[in-house]
């Protein structure tokens, strides 16, 4: 199952480093915080992904490109035809395909874009910026289960996130999805959603669509928006104070969404 990952903001909450780099780009424990992502899903098995790329979106591409240079031993022979002899090569066993979707293209403009590269199967997606220790073909199990078009996996944090309204006897179904408010206290979307190819209906407005607004609550109107809730670890890096705390959990080996 393919795995889409969004990955082409600016990152201006976090300028320090998203000027040089995209933020999907900035390192924890030495590797970018988007490897530390497709290693989430890698470890349940799912190693098929699309990075919906924008901003700076060469220094990604030039990173996977020199990836199996940075997990390998390397000889360059110069003695004879300037040969390069890999040994011992160990990069995961990814594909990965990398879309320019765009510089200011919003996220349901970016997942538009890449339709052609899905197809007509069920699809993961979540945003280039947040790690979780989520079973992840639990909450497969859970999409497949209720044969609805979405499932979002939600949280309780005070994020600045899109908020839910969540119908627990239900089974979860989402009742509205909105921008959150400071005095909020309820579940917000963190990401780690799961798509059938029935979305791509609803990303009608070209470039300009913000997946968060108008085609997810379209979807909770027709009670085609399911939430899967998570009440383990997830933490988006926002900023330098949240970039740090998970360097901090990296460097103590605590860090709860590494499994492999």
């Amino acid at each position: 199952m393919k795995v889409v990952l969004l990955a082409g903001g600016a990152g201006t909450r976090i300028s320090e480093e998203s000027q040089y780099r995209p933020k999907p780009m900035i390192e924890i424990g030495g590797m970018p915080i988007l490897w530390h992502i497709m290693k989430e899903y890698s470890y349940f098995g799912h190693n098929d992904f699309i990075i919906c790329a924008g901003y700076k979106q060469h220094m990604i591409k030039e990173w996977f490109a020199d990836y199996f240079l940075y997990t390998s031993d390397i000889t360059f022979d110069f003695t004879q035809e300037n040969r390069m002899i890999v040994h011992n090569m160990h990069t995961e066993p990814w594909k990965v395909t990398i879309v320019d979707t765009g510089v200011n293209t919003m996220t349901g403009g970016r997942l538009k874009r890449i339709q052609p590269y899905i197809g007509d199967e069920t699809f993961m997606l979540t945003y280039g910026d947040g790690v979780c220790d989520v079973d992840i073909n639990k909450l497969l199990d859970f999409h497949r289960g209720h044969g609805k078009y979405a499932t979002l996996t939600a949280v309780m944090l005070e994020q600045q996130k899109g908020v839910l309204d969540i119908d627990y006897e239900g089974y979860g179904a989402v009742r509205s999805f909105r921008e959150k408010k400071s005095d909020d206290n309820v579940p917000i979307n963190a990401g780690y959603m799961v798509f059938e190819p029935k979305i791509f209906d609803y990303l009608q407005y070209g470039d300009k669509t913000v997946l968060e607004r108008r085609p997810l609550q379209q979807l909770a109107d027709e009670g085609q928006l399911m939430s899967y809730v998570h009440k383990g670890f997830w933490k988006c890096m926002d900023n330098i104070k949240e970039k740090s705390e998970l360097e901090e959990l990296w460097t103590s080996g605590e860090a709860p969404w590494r499994r492999w």
